[in-house]
């Protein structure tokens, strides 16, 4: 008897002493409280390591109509390290990655190229990604672009921007094409002088957003359209009876007479176009139109 007990309690302590097997659940659990621990680690050491190198700070709207607590707008505070050479755009991309994956904003070529990234920082419109941070007082201020209505923090709709640009047709319709496929349709030299500046608008609407015409009227064509009118209108190459009638969409009351010469759009234009001067053209050529003297 003394014998059976002394073997089973044997049994019992080997069957204590051996190891549980782990399930793929267990072992999930585990790999994500490492990481967890380890992203923790790392986020102490660079809040260390902020303390001992140059930062920025950055003040940023925020707003999301869709999650409860969020629908007030306000500003969230950010501090980034700085290198020479950064823009805003990669400052908002720092702290979009490291503090705040729901910090929403537009981006794409990051060259000053797409238009996408146009933001208002420190009072004045400003494409993120061409804006060094070395330029900017501290703290930087970004804010959606004025006068449109925000999407979510710092995107705003550009439906009604789009539909203005649309409005003025910015398409070629020539009056002849050459009979050979093949064969260009030729500009002068000095034709595509007069008509160059206005081909580099990228339409990231900065220039509409500056506007105070446009803020207050929301039929007005606004720079960036009759900018785009005065691409094709200038240009030779344009048909005479399409030439009219784009004269005809711009000359009317909501249309370049709107106009007040104030020269925002001109000054925050990251492509540097002479956007007034356009619209001051297209004027010129509209009463020399009605008139006939010329």
């Amino acid at each position: 008897m003394s014998t059976q007990i002394e073997q089973q309690e044997t049994e019992t302590e080997e069957q204590e002493a051996e190891p549980e097997v782990e399930s793929p659940g267990d072992r999930r659990r585990a790999a994500k409280r490492q990481r967890l621990q380890e992203e923790e680690a790392q986020r102490v050491a660079e809040e260390e390591t902020l303390d001992d190198e140059e930062t920025v700070h950055l003040k940023v709207f925020r707003y999301d109509p869709e999650v409860e607590g969020k629908q007030e707008p306000r500003f969230d505070d950010f501090t980034v390290p700085y290198h020479k050479g950064m823009t805003v755009l990669d400052a908002l991309i720092y702290a979009r990655d490291r503090y705040d994956s729901s910090l929403t904003f537009r981006h794409s070529c990051r060259q000053a190229v797409c238009g996408s990234d146009a933001l208002f920082v420190n009072g004045r419109q400003r494409l993120g990604c061409k804006t060094q941070l070395s330029d900017l007082e501290d703290p930087v201020r970004i804010e959606p672009l004025p006068h449109q209505e925000v999407v979510k923090d710092l995107v705003v709709d550009m439906e009604h921007f789009y539909d203005q640009m649309e409005a003025v047709e910015p398409f070629f319709d020539p009056d002849e094409l050459p009979e050979d496929d093949l064969e260009e349709q030729r500009q002068t030299r000095e034709n595509r002088e007069t008509v160059k500046m206005s081909t580099r608008c990228i339409w990231c609407g900065a220039c509409m957003s500056s506007c105070n015409i446009a803020a207050g009227d929301n039929e007005y064509l606004g720079p960036a359209a009759i900018n785009k009118a005065y691409r094709f209108a200038m240009d030779e190459r344009e048909g005479e009876q399409r030439k009219q009638e784009r004269l005809r969409i711009i000359e009317q009351e909501h249309g370049v007479w709107r106009c007040q010469t104030q020269f925002s759009c001109t000054e925050v234009c990251p492509k540097d176009i002479p956007l007034t001067e356009h619209i001051q053209a297209l004027k010129r050529e509209s009463v020399k139109n009605n008139l006939k003297f010329w």
